[in-house]
């Protein structure tokens, strides 16, 4: 028996939620994959209707931290207007901490008492933050695990003006219970015309010419441009202001090529842009123009071996984070001539120093971080922030909630095992697609012996979404907005719940993941349909892989994973391990997987260090491996 439901979109609501702790939880929890997984229910998850809200619960003198009862007060009798003496002080305060339009600040003041102090010391933010119900930050302030801890459990928001949060501390929030909101939409258009004011520039040498002339010098010949009509431009991810770049460089005559693994075609198709493999990217671009968050995966990317990659001459431009260009390898690019030029608004680390050569090379355009700089962005970003802010302060729910608060222990206790298997299930499947056609469809099936009505999947379904998205994206994934971000993203994702005759006892027998109409990387993985498929238990509370495609396998999902398709013969196993070996890798644990015996097997090997280069080589040239991939966990 199996039911099935389609989902693209949620709206949560909750009856009650658990009040913030005022110290982090212990620390062996402090990993806990819940740690971005908010809203506590000891019955549901989800329950049909509020009755009762973060401020109510955050904010109300009423709440009785100590027992989590709360007496019949509502919030909004605590918020008046200034006029009415007397209650001004409760009202919640909101800290300003870097500069905020005039617009925002109005919408502050209709709900709290707002305190405009910029340029705050570490030492002066942490001695006042602890009488702030909210603190308001651009890219300059650090809120650090120290600022959560001086606040005492009565910081209930930050609001990060700008998309970025690479200077809060999520994990921290989420221990102390505080919400972390930003404000992801207001300046894209800004971020767009100054990517293109940047390409034109560079073109045309706009800056070294300017200086010239401002130096008494008339040197037409030495400023000789370059054309952009006719020439190719790669989008290097194509979500909200890449393809508003990508609109504008199409009027302006480009051919515009585009790499971002979770656009959809059929948006990309609209306005005329072709999607490409990253390699196909960066290898036919005669310029490149970066769009990507600066994660793990992006950290560096562009390096030495990509820009080997490059024509000769390609010219490159970065408006998104400074971190995924290895400064060092662009400086040898440049030297070389390999890269012509660079058009750099965003740097590893901000301000540069003042003897910084990349700023300093004479091929270089260098801006401070100017992206966002328009009046109209800055307008527009400050009232975004200033009604997530408000809105999180009366306890309404936002997709630019980034995090939330913790998970009752109960709800912990029995699906961590499942949450995690959850999410590395989405990490290893979007590790095995390839190609440039976008991940759209994604399909989950569980296999549980309760009945559906007792089985809500929602949590598992976040984590599986925070699985995919997350490894190549800025996004943070959790109860709130994980199918709202999947629904940005163009992916959809349905789920199949069957009937299998085992212990109600287990929430879920087998999770398995399917991604749909994309190319693998490692094509053992796909099913006959052609679907890219993996599947996993929870064993002994531990997650565990036990299908790959058609082959079954038995490996613990801990560390990093090599998945070898081989001819079934003796001698593999040793000879693969020996390999590894002399490259110091250490197995931790090996399995073997096959259809029909001395035909073809499936090798799954968990090992503790990333293999080198040379090895993963030396694994691939043995004549019985047909193919082989490299798994991060």
């Amino acid at each position: 028996m199996a039911t099935t439901s389609i989902f693209s979109a949620a709206t949560t609501n909750f009856s009650a939620l658990t009040p913030p702790s005022t110290s982090p939880p212990d620390k062996k929890n402090s990993n806990s994959p819940f740690s971005h997984l908010s809203f506590s229910n000891s019955s549901s998850i989800f329950p049909q209707q509020f009755s009762l809200s973060f401020s109510t619960i955050f904010n109300n003198p009423a709440v009785s931290r100590r027992s989590g009862t709360v007496s019949n007060v509502h919030h909004s009798d605590s918020v008046r207007s200034d006029s009415d003496p007397g209650v001004r002080s409760q009202k919640p305060t909101i800290l300003v901490s870097e500069k905020l339009g005039e617009a925002g600040l109005d919408v502050l003041r209709t709900f709290g008492n707002v305190l405009c102090l910029y340029e705050l010391s570490p030492a002066d933010l942490c001695a006042k933050i602890s009488d702030c119900d909210a603190l308001i930050v651009r890219s300059g302030t650090k809120v650090t695990r120290q600022v959560f801890d001086a606040a005492k459990g009565k910081l209930k928001v930050v609001g990060r003006a700008g998309v970025g949060i690479d200077n809060v501390d999520l994990q921290a929030a989420t221990e102390f219970g505080c919400l972390v909101v930003n404000a992801p939409t207001a300046n894209t258009i800004a971020a767009a015309e100054h990517g293109i004011a940047l390409l034109a520039a560079m073109a045309r040498n706009v800056s070294q010419a300017d200086a010239s002339v401002k130096d008494g010098k008339w040197q037409r010949n030495k400023y000789v441009g370059v054309s952009m009509v006719g020439k190719t431009l790669a989008v290097m991810g194509f979500g909200k202001v890449g393809s508003e770049v990508a609109r504008r460089a199409k009027g302006l005559g480009m051919h515009v090529v585009a790499h971002d693994p979770y656009a959809p075609a059929d948006r990309a198709r609209a306005i005329g842009v072709d999607l490409v493999s990253f390699d196909q990217a960066i290898s036919t671009a005669d310029f490149l123009s970066l769009h990507m968050p600066l994660t793990p995966a992006t950290d560096k990317i562009f390096n030495d071996d990509t820009f080997a990659k490059m024509k000769m001459g390609v010219r490159l431009i970065n408006v998104a984070r400074g971190g995924v260009i290895d400064e060092d390898a662009l400086m040898r690019a440049l030297d070389s001539g390999l890269v012509a030029q660079a058009a750099l608004d965003v740097f590893t680390k901000e301000p540069p120093p003042k003897d910084n050569k990349l700023v300093q090379h004479v091929n270089v355009i260098a801006t401070p971080h100017l992206g966002a700089s328009t009046k109209e962005a800055q307008e527009g970003v400050a009232v975004e922030i200033a009604e997530a802010v408000v809105g999180a302060l009366r306890g309404e729910l936002s997709a630019t909630i980034v995090n939330a608060p913790m998970v009752p222990p109960q709800v912990l206790s029995e699906l961590a095992p499942y949450v995690t298997l959850a999410e590395k299930l989405g990490r290893l499947a979007v590790q095995l697609v390839s190609g440039g056609s976008g991940i759209q469809s994604v399909k989950v099936v569980y296999c549980s012996a309760r009945d559906p009505d007792n089985l809500d999947t929602r949590l598992l379904r976040a984590m599986i979404t925070k699985g995919i998205i997350e490894p190549i994206s800025n996004a943070h994934i959790n109860l709130v907005n994980a199918d709202y971000k999947a629904k940005q993203k163009g992916i959809r994702i349905s789920e199949e719940r069957v009937f299998v005759d085992s212990s109600p006892e287990n929430p879920v027998e087998t999770i398995q993941v399917q991604i749909s109409n994309v190319q693998s990387k490692f094509e053992s993985a796909l099913l006959g349909n052609g679907n890219i498929s993996i599947e996993g238990k929870v064993k002994y509370g531990i997650p565990h892989l036990t299908s790959v495609g058609s082959f079954g396998v038995d490996v613990s999902l801990e560390g990093n994973l090599i998945l070898c398709r081989q001819v079934d013969q003796p001698g593999m196993i040793g000879r693969v391990g020996n390999i590894l070996a002399e490259g110091n890798v250490n197995v931790s644990f090996m399995s073997v997987g096959r259809t029909v015996k001395r035909m073809k097997a499936i090798m799954a090997i968990g090992v503790d260090e990333e293999p080198d280069k040379a090895t993963l080589r030396q694994i691939g040239d043995v004549p019985a491996v047909d193919e082989f991939v490299f798994l991060n966990l």
